[in-house]
């Protein structure tokens, strides 16, 4: 059956103005999405085929071009739709930290750091540069890597922290295994990087390794 064939109050469009967005399945969602189903197979239907083929929402959002536009009834141009929304969604939800943003707990980071990590596929590492005031700066991966290491130079940290004029910075990076715990060369580079940066009178606040939905900071393990 068509969707608009269906009681107002079960059509994904009518209920997501009266309840609100949150009230709607994945699929439903999905369906809003991608406005128009195939012959036979109405919109919900061809989410919930994407669903089951992805086998989640979030392997579904982290197809590349290729396998994604060999769902049926997607293409290179619902391909396009999709990153352009993921992309205005990543963009919102960094906004909380901005340049003069003050930092005023760690959960405020942690929540930050986990967003700019979200889905990443392969090994990232960032810096959060603060002034004397401990206000943001700037936000800037410095090195990406491989589903499983990302090399670093201590080096250039300390020149990306001199360039931003940053009286401190918080490290961050991710592990895409979805394992937060820190890795013994987590450790050693953190060091070898604080040592350098203390050279020139800019501290390390803070190394939060990000894993799925949970992160752990060098800081409060009293490892900094």
């Amino acid at each position: 059956m068509k969707i608009q064939n269906w009681p107002a109050a079960e059509r994904p469009r009518e209920r997501l103005l009266a309840q609100g967005p949150e009230a709607l399945s994945d699929s439903e969602l999905l369906a809003l999405f991608i406005g128009q189903g195939l012959p036979g197979v109405n919109a919900v239907e061809l989410a919930r085929s994407w669903l089951a083929e992805s086998k989640d929402l979030a392997a579904l959002l982290t197809l590349d071009r290729v396998r994604f536009s060999q769902l049926a009834g997607a293409g290179v141009a619902r391909y396009v739709l999709l990153q352009a929304a993921l992309e205005l969604g990543r963009r919102v939800i960094s906004q909380p930290l901005t340049r003069d943003s003050a930092l005023t707990s760690p959960e405020q980071v942690e929540q930050f750091l986990m967003r700019q990590f979200n889905q990443a596929q392969r090994e990232h590492f960032g810096v959060l540069y603060l002034d004397t005031q401990y206000r943001v700066l700037n936000w800037e991966v410095l090195f990406s890597g491989t589903l499983n290491a990302a090399a670093v130079y201590p080096r250039e940290v300390v020149k990306a922290a001199l360039l931003q004029g940053a009286a401190a910075v918080i490290l961050a990076h991710n592990h895409p295994s979805g394992l937060a715990e820190p890795s013994l060369a987590d450790r050693q580079i953190t060091e070898r990087i604080q040592q350098a940066l203390a050279l020139v009178e800019i501290r390390v606040l803070d190394h939060l390794v990000i894993g799925t939905g949970v992160s752990v900071s060098f800081a409060q393990r009293g490892w900094i």
